[in-house]
């Protein structure tokens, strides 16, 4: 059946094309006769005889879409990959051996759904179960797909792990588990092509020492540890080089299908996901270009932030073995921003590592208006900072961050910046009407404003416009996720809507408030990004009003706005602890149970416990 559809496929795409070539010297109808003729019944149930008229048209039509793909595929890459003879030849058959993938996977999928809720009620928990069973089985197929075709499709897949108000949240988990930390990886014969195009020398002539093992490997490039000539140790970053083959194909071939999807359920609209890989791709795969952005990164807190330059760092470059494919870095110790139990070996605290994610990323967005977003896990580390606090225990560690990958920023025009900012001050003070005002000014809609504050804060419109103190604050329980993501299944036409409609560099946006709240999460403190942000927001907002004006009576107006809102954010920190310590209480409570139920027997004796 596979082989059967493939050929099908096959055809079809060939004979498109094909028509569109001819059509205005002979026209398409002899091509369709045999098309046909191949798919007619009785082409379908009989034997085919080998010396059969019809036999050797289908056949001549498989040759055709075979060649045709490869041979159009291949004329794509040879106008995208330079002037590599080799390449284009390469690409041949890889070409539509990757659509042909996208396609079955895309029909396997599709029937899988349609085949297992036949003839089920909806509600039931028989229904329940097998949707379930059904999103497992078609994430891991898509997972497959990713890890097979690489490239951008491990972009795509790291992006759906981050979109848990848009897809099942058994897409989510599998996508996060195995898209940052399991990418594949290129062979070490690869990463020397590599040198060769881009230095004219192999590796162990360029360092003094080279690890062919990759420390870690991601969607685009792998880093290998090595050592310079003069005794200096430093982290290599070597791009993929099937990536820099197929990047442009790829991308041809996810827009098309992407398209089809589109022409099938006109509701499901993704072009501008599409449209936003053409944009930000040719840049990720610029290393040159990573790397000045890494330098204006640093020199922005060291201009607008200098409270925060010790605590943020980045890998130093070395320009003269860095190419648009190479990038040599100063190696940095460090810990995933994620993993609580090596944060605590530092002797660092996860909630202050939170913390200051948090606070560098609402000063990237509200002042220097230059903004990294691709903040996942596997994007930042954390090391302990050479400056100490001095506490009434003694002198405490703090924590220090390390931005990787600095390939995917976005520049905030000035009007985002102050809406954005505006908007975030109004989510903390629950104000509706500015909340409709800042969200239809972002380009949200009047129709739209409440899924948007919805979509920003991840919370339902009825808890987001309470008046109380805890508004925010969700403790992140599985009944809290479960009415998150009947929501999300409830309106996915339009969030769907929503984000084909949203200016790109706020898409990105939210992106990158997912990322880090899925940090905050990981580090157990779930109201942080909400508490910093609203601050920094709120004195975003206050710089700007102040901006050209300096009468009293207006300083003075925002000074007490400004007094409103650090009492507003220490209420919302109040809340986030006592939360915080209920959990710890009830958690110590089951605890307890079990150690006074197995004390009661004799196991050991508990006379401290009856501390009720």
């Amino acid at each position: 059946l596979t082989t059967l559809f493939v050929e099908r496929a096959l055809a079809q795409l060939w004979t498109i094309m094909y028509s569109q070539l001819q059509v205005a010297r002979r026209g398409f109808p002899r091509h369709f006769r045999i098309l046909r003729s191949a798919f007619s019944s009785a082409a379908l149930q009989e034997p085919q005889k080998i010396g059969s008229s019809r036999f050797r048209s289908w056949s001549r039509l498989k040759v055709r879409s075979v060649l045709g793909l490869g041979f159009c595929g291949g004329v794509l890459c040879w106008f995208t990959v330079g002037d590599d003879l080799y390449r284009p030849f390469k690409l041949f058959w890889a070409v539509p051996l990757r659509l042909t993938r996208d396609i079955a996977t895309a029909a396997v999928i599709a029937a899988d759904y349609k085949y297992s809720f036949w003839g089920l009620p909806e509600g039931g928990l028989e229904r329940t179960r097998i949707k379930h069973e059904t999103h497992m089985r078609c994430a891991n197929r898509l997972q497959e797909l990713c890890f097979r075709n690489g490239g951008i499709y491990i972009k795509l897949g790291q992006h759906i792990s981050q979109l848990e108000y848009l897809v099942p949240q058994e897409y989510v988990q599998i996508m996060r588990n195995s898209m940052l930390d399991r990418c594949p990886v290129s062979s070490y014969e690869q990463v020397c092509d590599v040198f060769q195009a881009e230095l004219g020398q192999l590796p162990l002539e360029v360092f003094k020492e080279f690890n062919p093992v990759p420390l870690a490997s991601a969607s685009l490039a792998q880093v290998h540890e090595a050592c310079t000539h003069d005794g200096k140790k430093v982290a290599v970053k070597v791009q993929h080089l099937h990536l820099t083959d197929t990047a442009a194909v790829d991308t041809a071939t996810v827009k098309f299908v992407v398209q089809v999807v589109h022409w099938l359920f006109p509701n499901f609209d993704y072009r501008w996901l599409v449209e936003e890989v053409q944009d930000s791709l040719p840049k990720e795969m610029d290393f040159i270009h990573e790397a000045k952005n890494g330098v204006r990164c640093m020199q922005n807190f060291m201009q607008m932030s200098p409270q925060l330059r010790p605590f943020v760092t980045s890998p130093k470059i070395y320009w003269k073995l860095s190419t648009p494919r190479l990038l040599t870095m100063e190696f940095m110790e460090g810990v995933k921003v994620t993993d609580v139990d090596a944060i605590k070996k530092l002797g660092l605290r996860p909630n202050d590592v939170s913390k200051l994610v948090s606070e560098a990323f609402a000063e990237m967005i509200f002042r220097h208006g230059f903004v990294h977003c691709d903040p996942h896990a596997a994007n930042m580390m954390v090391q302990v900072a050479t400056l100490r606090k001095l506490s009434f225990l003694g002198y405490k560690k703090l924590p220090q961050l390390v931005l990787l990958d600095h390939g995917l920023y976005k520049v905030l025009d000035p009007s985002v910046r102050e809406h954005y900012a505006s908007l975030w001050k109004a989510l903390v003070f629950a104000d509706v009407d500015k909340i409709k005002k800042h969200s239809v000014s972002l380009g949200a809609g009047e129709d739209l404003y409440v899924l948007f504050a919805g979509v920003l804060t991840m919370r339902p419109w009825s808890k987001i416009v309470q008046q109380g103190i805890d508004h925010l604050y969700l403790p992140g329980t599985d009944e809290d996720k479960a009415e998150l993501q009947m929501y999300a299944s409830q309106y996915i036409l339009e969030v769907s809507e929503l984000l084909r409609r949203l200016p790109r560099v706020v898409l990105l946006l939210l992106k990158t408030n997912d990322c880090l709240r899925a940090i905050d999460h990981a580090l157990g403190s779930s109201v942080n990004t909400f508490v910093i942000v609203g601050r920094e927001s709120s004195r975003a907002v206050a710089e700007m009003k102040l901006t050209g004006n300096s009468a009293f009576w207006s300083w003075l107006r925002i000074a007490l706005d400004m007094f409103k809102v650090e009492i507003r954010v220490f209420t919302l920190q109040a809340v986030a602890w006592l939360g915080t310590i209920q959990q710890m209480i009830q958690q110590l409570k089951e605890e307890l149970k079990v150690q006074l139920f197995f004390g009661s027997l004799g196991s050991f004796p508990v006379p401290w416990l009856w501390y009720r």
